[in-house]
C-alpha cells in the first residue's frame, strides 16, 4: 500500500511537469504565431489608424452597379444586358468564310451543324466576354473517339474550347468535351449522353501584347461544364494546332466561332447563345 502512494504521487509530479512542458509550448507557438501575424500584415495596415473609426467609414454607396435582368431559366433567355447571338429564329449575327451562315435552323428553335456549309462565325467581334451557349449530341450518334459529334467553340477565333461526345467515349484527355483542345484537360467529366442537351457557361480575358506580338498577358478562362467547373482561370498557351505547339500572335477583338468538323458523325445542334461583354 505504501509503495503504491509513493509510485502515484510520482505519477502525479511526472504529469504536472508535463503539463508545465505543454503550456510552455503552448506559449512559445501563441507568441510565434503573434509575431508571424504582425509580419504578415497587410502594408499599410495598423491598429493607430482604425482606432476611432466608424462602421460605415469602410462602406461604399457608390456607384451602384448597373441593374440586370436575369434570363428566365425556364424560357431560356438572354439577361438583359446580353447580346443574342442565336434565339431559335434566325442566323443573322453569323456568318461563314464564304458568305451567309449556311447552317440549318430548325423548327424547334435549334440550329444544326451544315458540314458541307463550313463553319460559321459571328459577325462581330469580342474582347473579355461571357459566354453561353447549349450543345447537344444527337441520340442516335455513331463514331468513337474524336469522330464522335465533334465541334468546338473557338474564342476571339483562335482558342478552342471543345464540344465532342464524352459521356462514354474514350480519347485524349486534352481532346475530350470541356478541355482547351490540345492544351488543358477538363478537371472532371461532366458530359450528359447523347440526347440531352449540354451547356457551357465561359468567362474570357483576352491577351494583351509587348510590341514585338509576344504576349504580355495571355488569354485565361473559366469554364462551367452543366453547372461544374472544368477550366479553373485557366491560362491558355496559345493558339490551337491540331499538329505542333500553340503559336501566338498579337491581335485584337476577334469573333466566336463555331466549328464544322469534318468527321462522318451526324451532326450535333446548338441553341440559346449570348454573350456579354466584360
Amino acid at each position: 500500500m505504501k509503495k503504491r502512494t509513493i509510485f502515484v504521487a510520482g505519477k502525479n509530479i511526472f504529469q504536472k511537469e508535463n503539463m508545465k512542458r505543454v503550456l510552455l509550448l503552448v506559449s512559445c507557438i501563441s507568441m510565434a504565431g503573434a509575431v508571424m501575424a504582425q509580419q504578415y500584415q497587410p502594408q499599410g495596415y495598423s491598429d493607430e489608424r482604425t482606432k476611432g473609426m466608424a462602421t460605415e467609414m469602410t462602406e461604399l454607396y457608390a456607384p451602384q452597379p448597373p441593374k440586370v435582368t436575369p434570363g428566365d431559366i425556364q424560357r431560356n433567355t438572354a439577361p438583359s444586358d446580353a447580346i443574342v447571338l442565336f434565339d431559335g429564329k434566325n442566323l443573322d449575327a453569323w456568318r461563314s468564310d464564304r458568305g451567309d451562315a449556311g447552317w440549318k435552323v430548325n423548327p424547334d428553335g435549334t440550329m444544326t451543324v451544315n458540314k458541307r456549309a463550313g463553319d460559321i462565325i459571328t459577325r462581330e467581334s469580342f474582347g473579355d466576354f461571357q459566354l453561353h451557349i447549349e450543345w447537344m449530341v444527337p441520340e442516335e450518334i455513331h463514331g468513337s473517339g474524336q469522330g464522335r459529334g465533334n465541334s468546338g467553340v473557338y474564342l476571339q477565333d483562335r482558342y478552342e474550347l471543345q464540344v465532342l461526345d464524352s459521356y462514354e467515349n474514350e480519347t485524349y484527355v486534352n481532346g475530350q468535351a470541356g478541355s482547351i483542345y490540345k492544351q488543358s484537360a477538363p478537371l472532371v467529366n461532366p458530359c450528359r449522353k447523347p440526347g440531352e442537351w449540354n451547356v457551357y457557361d465561359i468567362i474570357y480575358t483576352a491577351p494583351t501584347f509587348k510590341a514585338d506580338g509576344t504576349y504580355r498577358t495571355r488569354p485565361v478562362v473559366t469554364v462551367l461544364f452543366n453547372g461544374v467547373l472544368v477550366q479553373n482561370a485557366t491560362t491558355i498557351i496559345g493558339t490551337t494546332e491540331y499538329i505542333g505547339l500553340p503559336k501566338f500572335g498579337a491581335h485584337g477583338d476577334g469573333p466566336i466561332r463555331l466549328q464544322s468538323h469534318g468527321d462522318r458523325s451526324e451532326p450535333i445542334s446548338y441553341r440559346n447563345i449570348w454573350i456579354r461583354k466584360l
